[in-house]
């Protein structure tokens, strides 16, 4: 089997609630994500996605996608996608960094994959331990008692799981964290995620002013040091997101004890192929994982449920999944989101059916 022809097609996602914020000022109203349909002399197709969180949250952009793909492309014609160890070692072997633009094609020979085989990509991944999981739900950033608020409505919903977004200013994130507690149940979670958002004096304030509460903190300040610093002057658990790009990141915060749970984004790793090994890893290390992607639409929610129901279940921390985070959906089988839980789709592959009637023309074909 082969590789004979690449389409890339370019969706913009509308946020069904507005406006998602973060530290920093950041925000973002509609996301631009890149879906590729690889197709082989056999006549199998494969998708996958990547839609990065805008410019501003990691070191990926809607518009390098198809640019990277035009790059890589002619290289990839002609090989075996059911190899997916050897599409990624071409890919890192010719087309230094840029994880984010090999994850869409990454997750469509997966794909083609489950398909040639019969088998759902979980499965195919080492095991199936779930048919269906809890997510959690991102709290955009906004005043401490329209934060509560949300989280009452959530919890009513089905929801048990949240990720507050700080980063603003210590005061007024004290403030939204205890907000929230005053409104959640025993058993709840509570992350506020700074998104690297406090240098160390603020996140020294912060997690002082949350000692002893039932909160985690997750990605403090920008760098590694500076969350080796924060974690050691709290009690509070730590998870790191955005410092965690790869094996050898993820293995230098470990031998320095610098966190209880990591955060594995599929395209932020370059695709589910480099997910599996950093979360294999992690469970072999005893660290607990939230498992999800910077965002996405359909395709992106399947990819992220198989990576879930792969996993043991005791090593994941929370997850997210976008299948109804836009109104403008491509695949009409994908699982939607019941009671603050989401199902793995369970056919062939990643399991779900693109209508690409909803995807309009590739931007380009490549053969």
């Amino acid at each position: 089997m082969k590789i004979n022809r690449i389409d890339v097609f370019q969706k913009t996602y509308t946020l069904t609630e507005k406006v998602y914020a973060w530290s920093g000022g950041h925000f973002v109203n509609s996301l631009d994500s890149t879906i590729v349909k690889i197709t082989t002399d056999e006549g199998l197709s494969g998708y996958g996605e990547c839609c990065p969180l805008g410019p501003a949250y990691m070191a990926a952009y809607a518009a390098g996608i198809p640019t990277g793909i035009r790059e890589l492309g002619p290289g990839l014609m002609g090989l075996d996608p059911l190899q997916v160890g050897a599409v990624n070692t071409f890919m890192d072997t010719t087309f230094y960094g840029h994880n984010y633009v090999k994850s869409a094609i990454d997750i469509a020979c997966w794909d083609i994959l489950g398909k040639a085989t019969g088998r759902p990509v979980s499965s195919l991944m080492g095991a199936r331990y779930v048919d269906d999981f809890p997510i959690y739900r991102a709290v955009s950033q906004a005043e401490p008692r329209e934060m509560a608020e949300k989280v009452t409505g959530y919890r009513a919903e089905g929801y048990h799981r949240f990720q507050l977004k700080v980063g603003s200013t210590p005061e007024r994130d004290v403030a939204m964290v205890r907000a929230v507690l005053g409104v959640v149940e025993p058993g709840d979670i509570v992350v506020a995620d700074a998104n690297t958002g406090w240098n160390l004096h603020q996140a020294s304030r912060v997690v002082n002013a949350l000692g002893g509460e039932e909160v985690y903190i997750e990605q403090p300040c920008f760098t590694l040091a500076e969350c080796v610093s924060i974690r050691r002057r709290t009690s509070l658990p730590m998870v790191l997101d955005e410092v965690i790009t790869g094996v050898g990141p993820f293995l230098e915060a470990y031998g320095q004890s610098a966190m209880d749970v990591i955060n594995i984004k599929i395209s932020r790793v370059g695709g589910l192929t480099k997910a599996r090994q950093l979360r294999d890893l992690a469970q072999t290390l005893g660290v607990a994982m939230t498992l999800e992607d910077s965002s996405g639409g359909d395709i992106t929610t399947a990819a992220i449920a198989h990576l879930v129901a792969s996993t043991r279940p005791e090593f994941v921390f929370t997850t997210t999944v976008f299948s109804d985070w836009y109104d403008e959906g491509i695949c009409p089988d994908v699982p939607r989101i019941e009671g603050g839980r989401v199902s793995v789709p369970q056919g062939p592959g990643l399991g779900v059916t693109v209508d690409e009637e909803r995807l309009g023309p590739p931007l380009f074909t490549l053969r």
